[in-house]
């Protein structure tokens, strides 16, 4: 039961790091390609939650590593290059963020701030994408007796791989952009992002159906999985189907109504994959499979890792609230 329970709350950890931390990831991205005439609303939008955004990555990898371990080991010795990148990523985004919006003096620094920004970003969500691809595309192999290359680099060096790390960049400035819109304060900054949310929807549509097209060309399980099951189907079918209500609501103006809708709208995309993933961790190269029951830890740690997280949820949403309201509080009183 601790199982099943430890795996649904890191799932929903997940969702929300893709809705709030893609969201965050996919700012930068919004930069790169509008220009330094969106930094202002990027920063007001950023500067109360990006920190604490982090928070719900930290909470999956700590259920990975405490009640998962033979998974974590996976994580952090096959995809060991690509998590690598992914957190230098961070960091420097992070660090660049810092600078910019707290640097006292605006002068050439702050184009440099705000490049390594944009492109780290952009870098960040790549990555992430591409070692979450590993672990269902069947790409790592069962056993250590391969090469260096086939251990570390062809495990997520891929056009699979390739693929959901683009897929998932498209995702989350489109995300971004939906919450940005609720953020600018003239009319032509809420066209030049609505534009822009429109072109990137369109890509990440291209990029979506290109991670069918690889797993299909290079005989890998991904599409066989999907096609399999008709609540993934169902799923990504409903999540198509809702953009053009959203592109009403961003017409018409309701910002909070699609926020929420398009938060559904990730949700369900995150439905079709934990379905196919269901109750796998790791889907290896031979065709065998790490469940979660295989991989998790002894009970007494489970029932342990499930009550601190219990508790840790009561403390944490309340906090999280009070973060938003207070530091929303001060921008309208500036």
């Amino acid at each position: 039961m601790y199982t099943e329970l430890i795996m649904i709350i890191m799932g929903i950890s997940l969702i929300l790091y893709m809705i709030l931390g893609g969201a965050d990831f996919g700012a930068g991205i919004i930069e790169l390609f509008i220009g330094d005439k969106s930094n202002s609303t990027v920063s007001r939008a950023m500067a109360p939650v990006w920190e604490a955004n982090h928070m719900w990555l930290i909470i999956a990898v700590v259920i990975l590593f405490n009640g998962f371990p033979k998974a974590y080991v996976i994580l952090s010795t096959n995809l060991h290059i690509p998590v690598l990148l992914f957190l230098i990523a961070i960091i420097m985004r992070g660090t660049a963020f810092t600078f910019r919006h707290y640097d006292a003096y605006h002068d050439k620094s702050e184009k440099i701030y705000s490049t390594i920004f944009r492109y780290s970003s952009l870098l960040a969500v790549f990555f992430m994408g591409i070692t979450i691809s590993a672990f269902f595309s069947g790409t790592i192999p069962s056993d250590t007796s391969g090469t260096f290359t086939e251990q570390y680099i062809y495990t997520w060096f891929n056009w699979f791989a390739v693929s959901v790390g683009v897929f998932l960049v498209t995702i989350s400035a489109y995300i971004a952009g939906i919450f940005l819109l609720g953020e600018v304060e003239t009319e032509e900054g809420y066209n030049s992002i609505r534009k822009f949310i429109m072109w990137i929807f369109g890509l990440s549509i291209i990029s979506g159906a290109s991670i069918f097209i690889s797993s299909f060309v290079s005989d890998l399980q991904f599409h066989k999985l999907f096609l399999s099951h008709p609540i993934s189907i169902a799923a990504g079918v409903i999540a198509s189907l809702i953009a053009p209500y959203i592109y009403k609501l961003i017409k018409a103006k309701k910002i909070w109504t699609m926020r929420i809708v398009v938060g559904a709208q990730m949700v369900l995309i995150m439905i079709g994959w934990f379905i196919i993933q269901w109750p796998n961790l790791v889907v290896f190269s031979d065709g065998t499979k790490l469940s979660m029951y295989d991989a998790s830890g002894p009970v007494a740690t489970m029932k342990v890792l499930f009550f601190s997280l219990a508790i840790g949820v009561v403390v944490i949403f309340p906090s999280l609230y009070y973060l938003f309201r207070l530091f929303k509080s001060e921008d309208n009183l500036s």
